[in-house]
């Protein structure tokens, strides 16, 4: 590698010729008399020219030769200090896309374990922020994140869609309510019972009671097409990864395909006998539905699917934990972890937020989330706490790492992506029916921040 990064610039001079613009006489400045006064910053330069003479007195007893070696080594030290700053930058960013690839590819291929679960013991409850909007009324439903992490959306059973800033908790947008939306689109007539935001934020998707998905443009709010095909209330929306594909499941125990980049219809997958209540994917081919008291894994490619029974009621609840394994709660008070690979679950988590004092019953699991690829899950019920659970033992065993104090029904749970927050979205009833209320509570959002790093 040449020690020479730039060329000196070409100065329209050729060696062996005189250059005129250096023929010019030098004008002769006056000396100062004696008696002038000198100035604090004149003082300062004597004091400068001092030096340089001391320096230049060095410079006179070294030879035209010695002067030319040490500015060439003087250059080479500037040149090495350049040349090992660079290759050192190279190697960190090196390192960092092996390292994310790495884990690229592990997410893909359901591989990826991140233990961080430990870190998640404690939090600040000053520091949990709430947000309110006066127009969503009787009852939040449901919550998705942008996967920057930069927006929250919120939905109702008044049909209001609310856009929030996660970053100064305010709201940005809205979606409203209303009875005849006429040739323009511009909000909804009936509530929501689930929404989903595509990876790149493309696509803001919004299932409504009616049983049409609204597609909306997440930065504009603008709408961009309705699909039909479901007969019943849209119950769960979730795209496939980095992709377009949406999947969605309904009260009228049907799963439907659809792709986004040519707003069209793909193909209905059949199997359930009742309301299908959830409905999740990641980066493969497979979606993991939830519907009465069963399970099914959907293998798209394959058009097969697979069936796992373990609750003793309603599967109201499933999310994926990785490719490879998925966690699901009822009516029944259980939390059960699934892996692909078995019928049955790898643990049951029995009564995971108590038992109701009223009737001694386990009080019904109504809503999870997992982060994904690692270790740690949450849960909500209506006993007052949102619970954090560490999955050990190769998703064999559990215990209970932290509770977060909240009051009323928690109707919905989010992960941000780089784990750095909850958000929880409470409400006074049970988003599927009034079987259970909280009468102090109130409809409302909330944001609770970890200091935590994940991966």
């Amino acid at each position: 590698m040449s020690f020479f990064i730039k060329k000196k610039p070409f100065n329209g001079v050729k060696r062996g010729q005189p250059d005129n613009r250096k023929a010019k006489k030098r004008k002769i400045e006056p000396k100062k008399s004696r008696n002038e006064e000198i100035t604090s910053s004149e003082d300062e330069g004597m004091q400068e020219d001092e030096n340089l003479n001391l320096s230049s007195s060095e410079d006179e007893n070294e030879t035209a030769q010695d002067k030319k070696v040490r500015l060439a080594k003087l250059f080479l030290e500037e040149i090495k200090r350049e040349e090992k700053a660079r290759l050192e930058r190279e190697e960190i960013d090196e390192r960092v896309i092996s390292k994310r690839l790495k884990e690229d590819y592990l997410k893909e291929t359901g591989k990826l374990r991140l233990k961080v679960a430990d870190n998640y013991s404690e939090i600040n409850v000053d520091n949990i922020r709430t947000l309110k909007c006066k127009q969503q009324r009787n009852g939040l439903t449901c919550i998705c994140i942008s996967n920057d992490n930069k927006f929250l959306f919120s939905g109702s059973l008044n049909g209001v869609v609310v856009k929030y800033s996660l970053s100064d908790c305010r709201r940005v947008g809205l979606l409203p309510f209303v009875r005849n939306s006429g040739d323009e689109t511009i909000g909804h007539s009936s509530g929501i019972f689930s929404l989903a935001i595509s990876t790149d934020s493309k696509y803001l998707s919004v299932g409504d009671q009616a049983g049409n998905i609204n597609i909306w443009n997440p930065d504009t709010l603008k709408h961009i097409k309705t699909l039909t095909g479901h007969k019943k209330a849209i119950l769960g929306l979730s795209f496939k990864k980095e992709s377009h594909t949406l999947y969605s499941c309904s009260k009228d125990k049907s799963v439907k395909v659809w792709n986004l980049d040519e707003m069209a219809y793909v193909e209905t997958l059949f199997g359930h006998q009742d309301s299908v209540s959830a409905v999740d994917s990641l980066h493969k081919d497979r979606v993991v539905t939830s519907g009465a008291r069963d399970l099914r894994i959907w293998k798209i490619i394959e058009e097969t699917q697979l069936i796992y029974n373990g609750h003793m009621g309603n599967i109201d609840h499933v999310r994926f934990i990785n490719e490879e394994h998925f966690f699901s709660g009822g009516d029944d008070g259980q939390i059960c972890v699934w892996s692909f690979m078995r019928k049955k679950p790898l643990q049951i988590i029995e009564s995971a937020h108590g038992k109701d004092l009223f009737n001694n019953q386990p009080r019904w699991i109504t809503a999870i989330a997992a982060l994904v690829n690692t270790d740690l899950v949450a849960s909500g019920s209506y006993d007052g706490y949102v619970r954090l659970w560490k999955l050990e033992d190769n998703f064999k065993k559990s215990k209970e790492i932290l509770k977060i104090r909240v009051q009323g029904v928690i109707n919905a749970l989010s992960f941000a992506s780089d784990g750095q927050s909850l958000v929880v979205a409470v409400s006074r009833d049970y988003k599927f029916g009034r079987w259970m209320t909280v009468k102090n509570a109130k409809d409302c959002i909330l944001v609770v921040p970890f200091n935590v790093t994940v991966g």
